[in-house]
């Protein structure tokens, strides 16, 4: 039997875990009553310095339920914390603690690992928002994700609905990069190095999960603060990848005319969207210029903490 573990990484979301779990627990719990090749087991990452969640685990059956606190600030010592405390595990699984998995969520991943070995296997994320969108939000069509054939190799993933062969991932020695713990990012950049150690990664477009976007999300200063935060990430995790500095000075000068060419291009876009009264280019040109802004001062050393905490 594979052993499986499904992390679930929290801060400060004590309801919106309250919510989840049981959803999730109803896919495990299925999986262990249905399979006899798997078996799996829910694992909660606590990254709350006061252990916010640790009341809320503790109203679910202990033996269903593993919780974990891990006081150190940022994704990654998160999530290298559930690769520590899943060293028994076969599989690893992680969902997000405002993500909710959709009636074919679990069993999608794991056959799509069965028939590929990949390393990794990423399932689809799709966007759900309590009311109607910013006209101007659907026209840049901002929180549109996009589809790929199962099987189809991807470059990178996101961790979100992300399965791991922890067997690989071991060999591999690919870890989460403290350094980007809080800008965001790590994810990428832990799955570009697991390419390039030779690992595979592949799409499983049967496999999904709702990412319940909060109203203060579904804004337009957020989506743009985004867009510049991961256009900084990206430089960043670019540079990371590198060790020799000859090829770090090649990204960062990348960085600044690709930067600065989004920036201008996006600009211009705008500006087209004004005058022909288009929503969209007027949308997506200001993404494209804060994406450009963003990998522009990454480039030049400024890093962004997007979830940087107050002292």
């Amino acid at each position: 039997m594979k052993k499986i573990t499904v992390a679930v990484l929290t801060y400060q979301r004590p309801e919106e875990l309250r919510s989840a779990l049981p959803v999730i627990l109803r896919h495990v719990s299925a999986l262990n009553v249905e399979s006899d090749a798997f078996t799996a087991s829910v694992l909660i990452i606590d990254n709350d310095p006061f252990s916010s969640a640790a009341e809320v685990v503790g109203s679910f059956d202990p033996t269903q339920v593993r919780y974990v606190h891990e006081p150190t600030p940022g994704i990654s010592a998160g999530r290298n914390r559930a690769l520590d405390a899943s060293e028994d595990a076969d599989l690893l699984v992680f969902i997000d603690d405002d993500e909710r998995p959709n009636e074919s969520w679990l069993h999608p991943l794991l056959e799509t690992w069965l028939s590929t070995g990949a390393a990794a296997v990423r399932g689809r994320v799709v966007s759900s928002f309590a009311e109607a969108l910013d006209p101007w939000i659907e026209a840049g069509g901002f929180f549109q994700r996009p589809r790929r054939p199962t099987g189809t190799v991807i470059a990178a993933a996101a961790s979100g609905n992300l399965l791991l062969d922890l067997v690989q991932i071991r060999e591999f020695g690919v870890r989460f990069d403290n350094r980007m713990g809080l800008t965001g990012g790590e994810d990428t950049l832990f799955s570009k190095q697991l390419t390039r150690q030779g690992g595979k990664i592949v799409w499983c477009d049967e496999s999904e999960a709702f990412d319940f976007v909060p109203i203060d999300r579904a804004t337009r200063r957020w989506v743009l603060q985004r867009s510049w935060s991961h256009g900084n990430s990206a430089t960043l995790v670019e540079q990371y990848l590198e060790v020799d500095t000859g090829r770090i000075l090649v990204v960062r000068l990348r960085g600044v005319v690709g930067g600065g060419g989004r920036l201008v291009v996006g600009i211009g876009r705008f500006a087209a969207g004004a005058v022909t009264g288009s929503l969209k280019h007027r949308a997506r040109g200001m993404r494209m210029a804060f994406y450009g802004a963003g990998m522009f001062t990454g480039a030049l050393g400024h890093v962004y903490q997007e979830y940087g905490r107050a002292e």
